[in-house]
């Protein structure tokens, strides 16, 4: 265990090393072909974790580049993969890289696979073909082109250290999107008297035990900067990747969320109204709807990351439309810009907005854009893909009394219906 632990701090640190590096830069190292000479494991970044990603076998060529003495890395998925320099070796013989039809230099779709059980990876659409090596479960990796065999059997074409390796559709499955839960108003059920029905109010019960779920599913919890990366194709993710999200600011965040998500070990972003953060805490009152304070914002940032949901705008108009809807693009842009600088105070990358209510179009996403805005999501249900509109992203919301089982069928990775 313990050799297993230090080759992980090996490996972050020699990614952190190389972080600034590319391996397709100009001034970065050329990568070579080199031989595996032994069914070698590969270890790469996932999320924020180096982790086991597979293994590749004895025989196969991969396009590598040195890191130190003992690691070379190479590409992998929308990352790098390492390999130890003890498993390679010079290529033997005249073995080269196959690509009859240029495949390798052709854009990636913004499609991918997931993982569901290790994966085989073969040289080409036939599992009796020459296997390369094998996926580890519970990743997602890019694919760059799928097919059906002669037995209508889907087989997705893939990139790894600079070759072609094929995936069978029946060993893993087509990537249908990260879910993005959207959470505002938390209460125990005995002191919850007003806000009972409301479809934005959860119990802490529900809430505790959904997260114990998504816990026991191994599931990690991924940041807004991590989906804008997935979104654009910068990073591998794990298959059961979720990002949690909270609206408005509420005091209930601070009082009953943040305890449950640090015991769980859970990362997750509230979306603030900045006009309405509080100098001074309040004292705690489940009657009304009350928001954080400085120092409440301020105590949940190891869990949270404080991102914008306006300033003045979460309001709705005389036919209860959201004012955004009706403003000019000069007092949306004025305002977003207000609220960036307000939470500036709390994280210097005030980049996604969540909509007021869900409320926009094409003025406000315009307006976003201006602002400086990278991301902003609705209410619209469904999950996020790479190539999604970047100004108008999908959450899904799991109520109070939604079972686990209605969570489950909502959040996994199955097609939206």
């Amino acid at each position: 265990m313990f050799s297993y632990v230090l080759r992980g701090v090996v490996l972050l640190v020699l990614f952190c090393a190389s972080a600034q590096a590319d391996l397709l830069n100009e001034n970065y190292p050329a990568s070579r072909y080199m031989q595996v000479n032994a069914t070698a494991s590969v270890q790469a970044q996932v999320a924020d974790k180096i982790v086991f990603v597979g293994n590749i076998e004895a025989g196969q060529l991969l396009a590598v580049v040195p890191v130190s003495s003992d690691y070379y890395e190479f590409r992998f998925g929308n990352g790098t993969g390492f390999i130890e320099r003890s498993r390679l070796t010079d290529v033997q013989g005249k073995r080269r890289v196959e690509d009859r039809l240029g495949d390798l230099n052709k854009p990636l779709s913004n499609q991918n696979l997931v993982t569901i059980k290790a994966t085989p990876m073969y040289s080409a659409p036939d599992v009796k073909s020459e296997r390369v090596g094998t996926l580890a479960d519970n990743l997602r990796y890019p694919v760059s082109s799928r097919l059906k065999d002669r037995l209508n059997q889907t087989w997705f074409q893939i990139r790894i250290g600079e070759r072609l390796a094929w995936v069978s559709g029946l060993d893993a499955q087509e990537d249908n999107g990260v879910p993005v839960l959207t959470y505002h108003h938390i209460l125990r059920d005995e002191e919850n008297t007003r806000f009972r029905h409301t479809s934005t109010t959860t119990s802490v019960r529900a809430f505790s035990n959904q997260m114990a779920w998504l816990s026991d599913q191994r599931y990690t919890t991924i940041t807004l900067y991590q989906l804008e990366d997935y979104l654009y194709n910068r990073i591998n993710l794990p298959g059961r990747a979720v990002a949690i999200t909270f609206d408005d600011g509420l005091k209930s965040v601070w009082r009953y969320a943040w305890p449950v998500l640090r015991q769980n070990g859970f990362k997750a972003t509230a979306f603030i109204i900045s006009s309405r953060i509080k100098r001074w805490p309040q004292r705690w009152d489940p009657m009304r709807l009350q928001f954080m304070s400085l120092s409440e914002l301020k105590d949940i940032q190891d869990v949270f990351d404080l991102q914008s949901h306006t300033h003045f705008l979460h309001r709705v108009d005389a036919a209860r439309r959201p004012v955004l809807l009706s403003r000019s693009e000069h007092n949306v842009l004025f305002d977003f810009r207000r609220s960036r600088r307000a939470l500036e105070q709390f994280t210097p990358h005030v980049w996604y907005l969540s909509y007021p209510f869900g409320g926009y179009n094409t003025q406000g996403m315009q307006a976003a854009q201006e602002a400086g805005f990278h991301l902003a999501v609705t209410t619209v249900r469904g999950k996020v893909k790479p190539g999604d509109n970047p100004f108008a992203l999908k959450r899904l919301y799991i109520l109070r009394t939604d079972s686990l089982e209605t969570m489950a069928r909502l959040i996994t990775n199955q097609p939206q219906g």
